[in-house]
């Protein structure tokens, strides 16, 4: 994909800007330049860059030759898209407005989540107080309901957690709109500066364990089935000293060479040191830093890992890793890994049985639409066009757009930002967390964005972009009056916290309580499944799972890795409209299809793996 030449930095700037605005329709440039069609015809585009067309106004043109020029990031993106419309240069405040389609509430404090997510700033700007927040669904005492499980920051510069108010917190469904602290009784207050969580069952014991990753430490916690857990990174061979110098910042359980067990995939951010951390007047642009490489680690079946190294299996991939996605993008019956990188390309990982390869500059997914690094931040997976094929979905900073690469099969995508109507709708916005989640059950995939700025003085509200066959509108002021508030908002996990049929969403901020917001959007029809393999691994991470209703089929893949640091809920969630029956047939990991044939909707179903007797000799 053609990048960016070494131009003058005029040049560089206005040429960025025509290349980003010719990716939205001609009527939406028209909309914007009137000025720029007055003298070429109204059916013509102009042949280059504007000069400096009415409505424009001079953010910058001090783009630099090399990123190294600028260290701070707020700087970085003030210049990096210098002619910014003032239709876009601030989101626009509008009157109160009617109820829209998705309706969501924001839990009071009497539910009992007394979260507070504690970067440890004061002051000084260290990297790592701008990045954490990452959470975690688990349905820890395998009731049925899910629970909730939040990774907490600690004290700088000594990357200790000196108090409770650091502590991360497990919080128990009590299966009535409330929550209870569990942690202690847990034994999951945490080690260290905490940034994301992964959610799995690794031994295939029934119980769903813990893996939190961090600055210069990660821990592996078992569940052990009467609440508590167990801290077994070191018995487990997840607690090497070269791997305590790294600074992670998400995880993925995935069973990339099917053999029933889940293997771990940790994404790195950087070289950082609390005492070498330079000062940027700001938080520094990423390109101050080294990157580091991402790791794989195969899971033996006896409760160890071994990292995996081979060229062949998973050769050296380095990166600023931040929210990892898994789905089989391919359509080949293994599950695959997309890493959303900041300010570096992003990584596509193709399974290949005893392995990665890493496709994402063949798949047109490494970059932008432009050709561009941006700050990826989180990332999810899902069929937005209807087409049966999961696309793909990355959030950005302010500025930077949103991404949205459209599955054209066989593990190739295009840009489909334009296409979908996320291209304008999301310049004005940082997005960190996300997921497609249908949330008013009409069958179609929204867009939840948990938003904020990198600076403690750049809160943003969350944003909801709702589906309608495959083109994405923003009706976040028509959610709630509460859903206005803007703050620093992180990681995001989606879940059916009440069990009323309707994706709720759970999101983190810096600083503040963390937000629980009841779906209550106007009842449609709807269907879960909760899936457990028994040739496949426990938590049936990969299966596919396809409904058949009178609305048309949609397709899932089992998986919890969304967003930005976090894990949602392992319950596959299908919305249909008014559909009273459904079609359900299910691929697992191992290859078996499992036919359910005509269920009611309206329901949960828990699926167990049926395991075919072998062929008689």
């Amino acid at each position: 994909m053609r990048r960016p030449g070494r131009r003058s930095r005029r040049f560089i700037t206005y040429n960025l800007l025509w290349r980003q605005a010719t990716r939205t329709s001609e009527a939406h440039c028209m909309r914007l330049w009137p000025a720029c069609f007055a003298s070429s015809g109204a059916n013509r585009k102009p042949k280059g860059p504007p000069r400096r067309p009415a409505g424009f106004r001079i953010v910058s043109s001090n783009t630099p030759k090399r990123a190294s020029m600028i260290t701070s990031r707020r700087a970085f993106l003030s210049s990096a898209v210098a002619l910014v419309p003032y239709s876009l240069a601030a989101p626009l405040r509008l009157l109160p407005v009617a109820p829209g389609p998705i309706r969501l509430e924001l839990a009071s404090p009497s539910c009992g989540l007394d979260f507070v997510l504690r970067n440890g700033a004061q002051g000084r700007k260290y990297q790592v107080e701008a990045l954490p927040g990452g959470l975690g669904v688990i349905d820890f005492d395998s009731d049925g309901w899910p629970d909730l499980y939040c990774v907490n920051g600690a004290t700088l510069p000594s990357l200790t957690k000196t108090g409770p108010e650091h502590w991360n917190r497990l919080y128990r469904n009590n299966r009535d709109g409330t929550f209870q602290d569990v942690t202690e009784k847990a034994g999951l207050a945490g080690q260290g500066f905490g940034m994301g969580v992964a959610v799995g069952d690794y031994n295939n014991d029934g119980h769903e364990d813990l893996f939190v990753v961090g600055v210069h430490g990660n821990q592996l916690y078992r569940n052990n089935g009467d609440g508590t857990f167990s801290d077994v990174t070191e018995r487990a061979g997840l607690s090497l000293p070269s791997l305590k110098r790294f600074w992670s910042i998400a995880a993925a359980w995935i069973d990339y060479d099917n053999d029933g067990w889940l293997d771990l995939f940790i994404s790195n951010y950087c070289d950082w040191e609390p005492g070498s951390d330079p000062i940027c007047g700001g938080y520094c642009h990423p390109d101050v830093y080294r990157a580091e490489p991402m790791q794989l680690f195969h899971n033996n079946g006896d409760g160890t890992f071994m990292q995996v190294t081979s060229k062949d299996a998973f050769p050296e991939m380095l990166g600023k890793g931040m929210g990892v996605a898994m789905t089989d993008f391919a359509g080949d019956g293994r599950p695959g890994l997309f890493v959303a990188n900041d300010n570096a390309r992003n990584l596509l990982l193709r399974s290949t049985g005893h392995g990665f390869q890493e496709i994402g500059i063949e798949a047109e997914v490494a970059y932008n639409g432009d050709g561009r690094n941006i700050s990826g931040m989180g990332a999810d997976f899902g069929d937005i066009d209807g087409d049966d094929r999961p696309d793909l979905v990355m959030t950005g900073l302010k500025n930077e757009t949103y991404e949205v690469f459209l599955n054209r099969g066989g593990g190739s995508f295009d840009d489909g930002s334009a296409a979908t109507g996320l291209l304008p709708l999301s310049r004005p916005w940082s997005g960190w967390g996300c997921g497609l989640i249908d949330l008013d059950n009409d069958g179609w995939l929204d867009l939840f964005v948990a938003g904020g700025g990198i600076e403690a003085k750049e809160p943003q509200p969350n944003r909801i972009f709702r589906n309608s066959k495959g083109k994405f509108a923003d009706i976040s002021d028509t959610v709630g009056s509460e859903f206005a508030a803007p703050r620093l908002h992180r990681g995001a996990v989606f879940a059916d916290f009440d069990r009323d049929g309707r994706i709720d969403a759970a999101v983190t901020a810096i600083g503040e309580r963390i937000e629980l917001w009841w779906n209550r959007s106007p009842r449609k029809r709807w269907l879960q499944l909760r899936l457990k393999g028994k040739q496949s691994n426990r938590s049936a991470v990969g299966a596919q799972v396809t409904c058949k209703s009178a609305s048309g089929t949609q397709r899932r893949c089992v998986t919890n890795s969304v967003g930005y640091a976090s894990s949602s809920d392992l319950t596959v969630h299908f919305g249909l409209a008014a559909d009273r029956k459904a079609n359900v047939e299910i691929l697992w990991p191992s290859g078996t299809i499992q036919k359910l044939g005509e269920v009611d909707t309206d329901q949960r179903l828990e699926v167990e793996e049926l395991v075919q007797a072998p062929a008689a000799k």
